[in-house]
């Protein structure tokens, strides 16, 4: 089963997007945190879908 949200660091791992820039992310609203007591939590589809509508490099 795969799961359907990460904690920050999972996010960091699987992305690589670095911690700060994800905590960037969450302030200026591209990505919503989601809260579980004290853990933050990423939903996967959503993260899948922001790096997925990143921009091309161009050569």
């Amino acid at each position: 089963m795969d799961k359907i949200a990460v904690t920050v660091p999972e996010a960091v791992q699987i992305s690589g997007i670095g911690r700060t820039n994800l905590y960037k992310l969450f302030k200026d609203g591209s990505l919503k945190p989601r809260k579980a007591g004290n853990r933050t939590l990423v939903i996967v589809e959503e993260l899948k879908d922001y790096l997925r509508n990143l921009p091309t490099e161009e050569k």
